[in-house]
């Protein structure tokens, strides 16, 4: 994260990034169901996938690349963001998430697949255990590579973006593998459909929380390697004899 950027500057790059999450990553999940199961689980999983991984590639060295409400909340609580900035990062990700969702019903306007709304098709009880689960998983990878120096690089795109991909093609079937109530929020509003829209509010937070919390714990402390001792001086000033290799 760049912070000489101005916080709306910062703020802006988390609009567009969420912005294009859900207009790539539902508009598969609608282009799919219009074209004959076109794209299929694997399909639309690699197109979130995909997208996440160009938007932290884009976006991580400007904002963070965070793209999630749930991702701000557990770099806040474990102190890795400033909490006088969190609700600002959040109402961007929802006002982006929103426009995207909104941009998708002026192109299809008989609302298919619900704009790729979240529904899940299990209980409420496991579907909410998957997105804490899948939010879970993607927070720990997402705490290794952006906040472990040991773990830092231009690879922390693919981490993320695969994970992503990963979570959603054994989730997506089941809940629609959102771990993010950003990208939930703004096809619900568009569609009308809120149909347990809670469980994807409340599974991505505690889920993203669990996740980081998890990674802090068995991180642990940095241990400092030893410090290389100097050769010690002779006493009587005269200098060590160096043999030739």
């Amino acid at each position: 994260m760049d912070a000489t950027l101005s916080l709306r500057r910062r703020a802006g790059a988390e609009a567009l990034a969420a912005f294009a999450l859900v207009f790539a990553g539902c508009g598969a999940i609608i282009a799919s169901e219009r074209y004959d199961a076109a794209l299929g689980t694997v399909g639309i999983a690699l197109v979130f996938g995909l997208i996440i991984m160009a938007m932290v590639y884009a976006t991580g060295h400007l904002s963070g690349a965070h793209i999630n409400p749930a991702v701000t909340l557990a770099f806040t609580l474990t102190r890795h963001f400033p909490p006088r900035e969190a609700l600002t990062y959040i109402a961007a990700q929802l006002a982006g998430a929103t426009l995207a969702a909104l941009a998708l019903l002026a192109v299809w306007p008989g609302q298919p697949a619900q704009l790729g709304a979240t529904v899940p098709s299990v209980g409420a009880g496991s579907a909410l255990a998957y997105e804490v689960v899948l939010t879970a998983t993607l927070m720990f990878v997402i705490m290794a590579v952006a906040t472990d120096t040991r773990a830092q690089g231009a690879s922390a795109a693919i981490a993320i973006g695969g994970t992503v991909g990963l979570d959603a093609l054994f989730g997506g079937p089941v809940t629609g593998a959102s771990m993010n109530p950003a990208r939930s929020l703004g096809p619900a509003m568009a569609s009308g459909t809120w149909q347990d829209l809670w469980i994807y509010l409340v599974g991505p937070i505690a889920g993203a929380a669990l996740g980081a919390l998890a990674y802090q714990l068995v991180r642990g402390e940095h241990e400092r390697p030893p410090a290389q001792s100097e050769p010690e001086e002779p006493r009587d000033g005269a200098r060590p004899v160096r043999l030739p290799a």
